[in-house]
């Protein structure tokens, strides 16, 4: 195909646009990669002569042979987590290959997915993301009036997480700010229950048996799950570069969080309540359904999900938490279920959600992630992480505090390695059959490309000026 050195530096654009997209929005590796590589099959850029380089701030892409070579690098600057960009930039390049689009229409559209408002407004994610917290509070074991008191704080909290970097404040210290507030606000609402002369004035309704429990739970719209999930299935992809990256940002947020948690936790003269407290729960499992449903929901809202993918995430997480607390919970701490533990537990609900969404996608014309992802965020042990780090920074030199620390995040770390594996299971044991199947269906419809447009981008035959 004869073509100007303009027309192929502006499709090198196009093509690194569409993987900063991704890479800005939280897509793990491997999805950039593909998605780049079926945007580059659409752009008529052979892949034997394209080289991708991919990093967390920077994409490189470099078009040569033994003769030419053209390269070109994009930032990538501002990172979050939306999955409806991730969804839209994924129908698009299957979507211009199958309409043969031109490269305007191709530019047209990025820009619109670019353009696309987040699916909630600041407010609505607040409150998604403080309920999101409540459910988690019921999976530790409080009760109902404690899940709105956690509620409350987390909403609070998280509000001011969205606006102190919108006034400039570096984000970590964000980050700690909003888990001192949202701590403060979960131990005020405890005199509820504690002190007898508010809580006897108080219907019935508003006393909680278990008025602790909100402080473990209040700041875990803070925990980066999907960057923790993303991190590991970095690692197991070979991504080594990017998965330490996204690991050590994971590190310094949770880091922030328990600073924030332990200078609130020394305000409020709180003793040792992060290792004495049970996190045990005792519900009925249509309870621990209703938590698990309004965490998944509560944590689509913070990445941004489709609107239309709500209920399915809902049913996601009741089938990832119900299964996970069926097989870690058990007789030993008076519940029903298998006893195996929170690893294997967690493993089991990833994996049984991840084998059935390889099939749902395809109901709900979505990529895996943008299902799977939020319906196992209300598995990840964002307590445990915490407690660790909080073990660590209020050690006074008593026997047995490392090894306290060392065990909560042994325990996280296993679980959260699990939770990607489970994830992960399409790539790591279906890999070939959706690879192949994926293949199959690309060289199908470049065949129909080709017909029109004719082979891929030579490199002999570039206009040079």
């Amino acid at each position: 195909m004869e073509i100007s050195e303009a027309e192929l530096r502006r499709k090198l654009d196009l093509l690194l646009r569409t993987g900063s997209i991704l890479m800005e929005s939280a897509a793990d590796t491997s999805r950039i990669m593909r998605t780049m590589k079926r945007a580059a099959a659409f752009l008529g850029l052979d892949e034997k002569y394209l080289h991708l380089y991919i990093n967390w701030n920077v994409l490189m892409v470099n078009y040569s042979d033994e003769q030419h070579s053209f390269s070109k690098f994009q930032r990538c600057e501002k990172h979050g987590i939306n999955l409806t960009s991730i969804s839209m930039i994924s129908k698009l390049t299957w979507r211009a290959i199958k309409e043969d689009y031109s490269l305007d229409q191709y530019e047209a559209a990025l820009n619109e997915v670019k353009a696309t408002p987040r699916s909630f407004t600041p407010w609505q994610v607040a409150i998604g993301g403080g309920f999101a917290c409540g459910g988690f509070c019921i999976q530790f074991g409080c009760d109902w009036p404690a899940f709105f008191y956690c509620s409350l704080a987390a909403i609070l909290g998280f509000r001011l997480r969205m606006f102190l970097p919108s006034k400039g404040c570096n984000n970590y210290v964000a980050i700690g700010i909003s888990a001192f507030v949202a701590t403060l606000i979960a131990w005020l609402t405890s005199f509820l229950s504690l002190n007898p002369s508010i809580a006897n004035s108080l219907p019935d309704f508003m006393h909680s048996a278990t008025p602790w429990h909100p402080l473990m739970a209040c700041a875990l719209f803070i925990v980066p799950g999907v960057p923790l999930i993303n991190f590991v299935s970095d690692m197991l992809d070979g991504y080594i570069e990017v998965g330490m990256v996204r690991a050590l940002n994971t590190l310094l947020m949770v880091l922030s969080m328990a600073f924030g948690i332990a200078f609130a936790i020394q305000v409020c003269h709180i003793d040792n309540f992060v290792t004495d407290l049970t996190m045990t729960p005792h519900h009925e499992y249509w309870e621990f359904a209703i938590a698990a449903a309004v965490s998944a929901m509560g944590f689509s809202t913070i990445f941004s999900i489709p609107r239309r993918l709500l209920p399915a995430v809902a049913v996601g997480g009741i089938i990832a938490v119900c299964f996970r607390n069926f097989v870690n919970l058990g007789p030993s701490n008076g519940n029903i279920g298998l006893d195996m533990g929170l690893s294997i537990g967690s493993l089991a609900g990833s994996a049984l959600i991840s084998i059935i969404v390889i099939k749902a996608r395809h109901w709900f014309h979505t990529p895996h992630q943008c299902i799977t992802i939020p319906s196992v965020i209300p598995m990840v042990p964002g307590v445990l992480m915490y407690r660790a780090l909080f073990a660590f920074i209020d050690m006074h030199g008593v026997v047995g505090e490392v090894t306290v620390g060392m065990n909560n995040a042994i325990k996280a770390s296993l679980a959260i390695i699990c939770i990607a594996l489970g994830v992960a299971i399409p790539n790591v044991f279906f890999r070939r059959f959706i690879a192949d199947n994926r293949k199959r269906k690309l060289f199908n419809m470049l065949v129909e490309r080709k017909k029109k447009n004719g082979e891929f981008v030579d490199l002999h035959e570039v206009e040079i000026k």
